[in-house]
């Protein structure tokens, strides 16, 4: 039986992808030269479908913000360069206007295809990136503003995904609010039980691709 022609990646299947955003593809795709120049120039991350036992382990977070919520990620970034703890930052780069769905598709897509354990998106309110991100399959995304919060969005809900409002927190804020999500735990069966029945809304509710 002859093999089936590997599939050919062009400008058009890229140009939608976000700057710093995820590209997945077979093992064997060829990307045409100007797909190629447009994943160098939008620093794309190509993601291969390998076995499982392939795949390097996840990094620790993605994280991402659109510009208003700039600032606020460089914070974070410092912050985990301190106390090393491995991530990836899927955009924005500067305080130029990008829209925010893009972003907390990318970290959220990056969660989900498991490149990351855990997400953080950064935008004005907090609100829109948590819809956005609550679009990807397998992703339970919760907008936080205090440490309150955080541990119960942890502990109840086991979001995978934060999302934090440069608006609404202040930045001092930030640290115990994001140390509070990676330490808290998911592990009271009351709420295993309840997360499982979320899930199983989204299972029943999605449409075929």
């Amino acid at each position: 039986m002859p093999k089936a022609p590997r599939r050919i990646i062009t400008a058009e299947d890229v140009r939608s992808i976000p700057e710093g955003g995820i590209l997945d593809v077979a093992p064997d795709a060829l990307l045409t030269d100007l797909a190629r120049e447009w994943v160098q120039k939008q620093r794309i991350r190509l993601v291969h479908n390998e076995p499982a036992e392939d795949r390097p382990s996840p990094v620790r977070l993605a994280i991402g913000s659109d510009h208003g919520g700039f600032d606020l990620k460089q914070s974070l970034r410092v912050f985990l360069d301190e106390t090393m703890i491995g991530y990836i930052d899927y955009g924005c780069h500067s305080k130029d206007a990008v829209d925010y769905p893009d972003i907390a598709a990318a970290v959220a897509r990056a969660v989900a295809l498991g490149d990351a354990r855990q997400g953080i998106v950064i935008d004005g309110a907090g609100i829109g990136s948590a819809i956005a991100a609550n679009k990807v399959p397998g992703i339970r995304a919760g907008a936080c503003y205090d440490t309150r919060g955080a541990a119960n969005a942890r502990e109840h809900n086991d979001i995978n995904v934060m999302t934090l409002g440069a608006s609404m927190m202040p930045p001092e804020k930030l640290r115990e609010v994001v140390h509070t999500f990676l330490t808290a735990d998911h592990a009271e069966p009351r709420h295993q039980k309840r997360v499982a029945k979320i899930m199983a809304i989204e299972k029943k509710h999605s449409r075929p691709s």
